[in-house]
């Protein structure tokens, strides 16, 4: 019970449901079974909160209409962006290495626009890079080549050295860091956990939208200690670990 289980990529929440049946530590099972579902529909809605931080913070306003967000991988947590940016009035640009991820995004999002590839996505005239498959993507090389104005994505650990981020502010690219983004999943898991069999969708959806307003308060704390996003980032979450009184239990969830 030092680790509780779930979702990520290539895992799905069927597979949880199985693994629940042995390990009772094991989270993102199906709603049938007490569960929160797939967790990459926080993560999309925390992702997608963040982006109208990042738009607030460089242009003054929330909205994300006509304003182009490149997304790379549309999988479970791209395409759901992908709906929430066009549903918003934006435009997306998008790319994955599955193709069959890209008709999936296709048939439900037909005005999307399609690149030929992630590389041509990371270099494209976007305002945002939404990086939501695997890590790495931003490396030194890469850094010199963007056009966007932030980095705001799913994706873990996407920076291939945390120096980047120094390099990236010293370009005037904002970037939004990775752990606080995509936490909406950690916090759908979280709930159902908590909930032991109950999990409050209203609750957890409502805290998920809240990470865009942790965001901008990272984003100004940034500018105003003359430190990255991601500094400022740490330095709150270490203030709150440290307020936080003990608390570890390893009881199971119920059944």
């Amino acid at each position: 019970g030092r680790y509780v289980t779930a979702c990520d990529v290539g895992t799905y929440v069927a597979d949880m449901d199985v693994i629940a049946a042995v390990n009772p530590w094991t989270t993102g099972r199906s709603p049938e079974h007490g569960g929160a579902g797939d967790s990459g529909d926080l993560t999309a809605v925390g992702v997608h909160h963040s982006l109208k931080a990042v738009a607030e913070h460089l242009w003054g306003t929330p909205s994300l209409a006509g304003r182009r967000v490149g997304i790379v991988g549309v999988g479970k947590v791209g395409r759901r962006l992908a709906g929430h940016v066009l549903a918003e009035g934006g435009h997306v640009l998008v790319a994955d290495t599955d193709a069959a991820a890209v008709e999936r995004l296709l048939a439900a999002h037909p005005d999307a626009e399609v690149a030929a590839s992630p590389d041509d996505v990371v270099v494209a005239d976007v305002d945002v890079l939404s990086p939501c498959a695997l890590g790495g993507l931003i490396t030194a090389d890469v850094v010199p080549a963007l056009q966007a104005a932030a980095v705001c994505g799913g994706a873990n650990n996407q920076l291939a050295d945390e120096s980047l981020a120094e390099v990236l502010a010293a370009r005037g690219v904002v970037y939004a860091p990775d752990f606080l983004v995509n936490a909406g999943g950690v916090i759908a898991v979280g709930a159902e956990y908590a909930g032991r069999g109950s999990y409050d969708d209203a609750a957890a959806r409502e805290r998920a939208r809240g990470i865009g307003t942790t965001l901008l308060d990272v984003l100004r704390r940034a500018d105003a200690e003359g430190v990255p996003p991601l500094t400022a980032a740490e330095r709150l979450a270490e203030d709150r670990i440290a307020a936080a009184p003990p608390r570890v239990s390893f009881a199971p969830p119920a059944p």
